[in-house]
């Protein structure tokens, strides 16, 4: 669809009957709120609008991100939010039921998967898969594990693309930093990719808010993972400029969000752009 299509397309931004948010870099940053959004929330309820929160996250369940937003002062359920990690888990048990699964991550990883019955090993020589995350004590003996389970034919699952993840004052590395180091050390490749932009995340979220696509409206702050499953699964998008992605990066990437906000608050303040 070019340009012109998508905006004959549009709709007005308040009148779609879900709201899919990513979080980091749209909804928040570090521990903060971004700007509108708990008046947006609030008036999308007020309305009678389904709002789901998304994010990527490898190192937080839909729990522990509740318990996040509530202490922000953003109220909301626990089955308003939907993580890559919690995905990660559905995959396996869907999909994979028979699967043994190295992990290479933070605790919760385990945690989560244990809540599915997924299968988890310590032993690399024994695993089926490796479930690869973001890890903040990642080091040359965990590359060397993973690297191990992966040159013994365990395939490489990734729980999110994301290079990099926005933190107060900059960015830290994310997953995929670490699936590349994998990738690198066994001579291999990642064989699944679990988080945004993949159809099985835009699956299970729509599963959740059983609700056709098109009336599903996908904000988010990148451009290659929220926008570009957010189009490719059927949902309308908002690219929101608080995060990742800049109006030069969709000219440069060739990825069309439907609208461009400056924040949250635009959903309601002020008439959303058409790209």
């Amino acid at each position: 669809m070019n340009l012109n299509e998508k905006e004959q397309a549009l709709m007005d931004i308040a009148s779609y009957e879900a709201y899919c948010f990513d979080l980091d870099g749209t909804v928040l940053i570090g521990d903060q709120l971004l700007a509108g959004v708990v008046d947006t929330v609030a008036e999308l309820r007020r309305r009678g609008r389904r709002v789901l929160f998304l994010t990527n996250s490898s190192v937080h369940t839909p729990r522990d991100c509740q318990r996040r937003l509530e202490h922000m002062g953003l109220a909301c359920g626990e089955e308003e939010i939907l993580t890559a990690l919690y995905v990660s888990g559905s995959y396996f048990a869907r999909e994979e039921p028979e699967a043994r699964v190295y992990l290479v991550g933070e605790s919760v990883m385990r945690r989560q998967m244990e809540e599915f019955g997924v299968a988890v090993t310590r032993d690399p020589e024994a695993a089926t898969h490796v479930l690869v995350g973001m890890d903040r004590e990642f080091n040359y003996e965990k590359l060397v594990l993973g690297m191990r389970a992966a040159r013994g034919g365990a395939r490489l699952v990734a729980v999110n693309p994301d290079p990099a993840c926005p933190v107060p004052g900059g960015y830290i590395p994310d997953t995929w930093a670490i699936v590349k180091a994998l990738e690198t050390a066994a001579g291999t490749e990642a064989d699944v990719i679990i988080g945004k932009p993949s159809s099985y995340y835009a699956q299970e979220a729509l599963r959740l808010l059983a609700c056709p696509p098109e009336q599903c409206l996908m904000v988010g702050d990148r451009l290659e993972t929220d926008i570009l499953m957010g189009n490719g699964s059927g949902m309308q998008t908002a690219l929101v400029l608080t995060g990742v992605s800049t109006r030069a990066d969709i000219a440069r990437q060739q990825i069309l969000p439907g609208y461009v906000l400056n924040s949250l608050a635009d959903l309601f303040n002020k008439q959303a752009e058409p790209q």
